[in-house]
């Protein structure tokens, strides 16, 4: 049997759908939801992390250490963690390092 020629294999669907990078219908509504909320409550959030650092006198003891740690919490969320890199190389040759952009397509 001879193998077919000028025929490539691609998938029925190939091409439909959303383009890399964006999210589902789902995400994008509850990413939303958050932001809407976080937005609504920016003030009272403020209040509260007040209370829990200085706390109100009755119920709740101070507590600064845990507001900081609240506080720091929170803004993972609105402030992306830098990734750590690592870089080695021979310690008794000069390093050199290269940055390119990739060609857009």
């Amino acid at each position: 049997m001879e193998p077919k020629l000028g025929r490539s294999r691609q998938k029925p669907n190939d091409g439909k759908g959303r383009p890399p990078g964006i999210p589902n219908k789902a995400t994008r509504d509850v990413r939303e939801a958050i932001r809407k909320v976080a937005e609504e409550n920016a003030d009272n959030f403020a209040a509260w992390l007040q209370t829990v650092a200085l706390g109100d006198g009755d119920k709740v003891k101070p507590d600064p250490a845990k507001a900081a740690d609240l506080y720091l919490k929170a803004i993972e969320y609105h402030i992306p963690k830098l990734a750590r890199t690592e870089v080695a190389g021979d310690q008794n040759q000069p390093m050199q390092m290269v940055v390119t952009w990739a060609q857009e397509k």
